[in-house]
């Protein structure tokens, strides 16, 4: 099952670019629903991409232990 995080992500992303389609599709743009969907899009793919580790964290770990291994 998700947990709450993941399903709040998952809802803002889907309502965030549902409404900012919808607001870009009509003839007469409103031009704050278009920048409400896409701030509530960008909000939801903001906290997803906070869970997601770096690639870099693991290699700067690893040359941290040989270095201190070797002044050892």
């Amino acid at each position: 099952m998700m947990n709450i995080s993941r399903l709040i992500n998952f809802i803002s992303i889907v309502v965030g670019g549902l409404v900012a389609f919808y607001a870009q599709a009509q003839e007469e743009q409103n031009t704050y629903i278009l920048m409400g969907g896409v701030v509530l899009l960008v909000f939801g793919i903001y906290r997803t991409s906070r869970n997601i580790p770096s690639k870099h964290d693991n290699l700067e770990e690893s040359f941290i232990k040989t270095e201190k291994e070797d002044e050892v």
